[in-house]
């Protein structure tokens, strides 16, 4: 198994930025990708950004060229990094990874708020 816990999370002003952060414990060379998910109220979860342990990313398009994920995998750490940040990116993000076995572990969540 492999636990995971975020933090970085907090309340953030438009056009302002954070850095989220996702430590890795346990199995973690079981790890094929990682990634964060958001859920806002209301709204289901979404997929946010995805790497793989290669350092391949995808993304989903309401954040490209704001947000960039990372990973460091001596520190068993992945980041996503949030700039010019939105009011509609209020949400708990959830980091996420998917395991050689095909099952997927997910943190406890971080909340981001932005707003003035």
């Amino acid at each position: 198994q492999v636990q995971l816990v975020e933090s970085g999370g907090g309340l953030v002003q438009p056009g302002g930025s954070l850095r989220l952060s996702c430590a890795a414990s346990g199995s973690i060379f079981s790890i094929n990708v990682m990634g964060w998910y958001r859920q806002a109220p209301g709204k289901q979860r979404e997929l946010v950004a995805t790497i793989t342990t290669g350092g391949s990313t995808n993304s989903a398009d309401s954040v490209k060229g704001r947000f960039t994920i990372s990973r460091n995998n001596a520190k068993n750490m992945n980041y996503l990094q949030m700039n010019n940040l939105k009011p509609e990116d209020t949400a708990v993000y959830y980091c996420n990874v998917r395991l050689s076995t095909g099952a997927v572990s997910w943190g406890r969540g971080t909340q981001v708020t932005v707003s003035s």
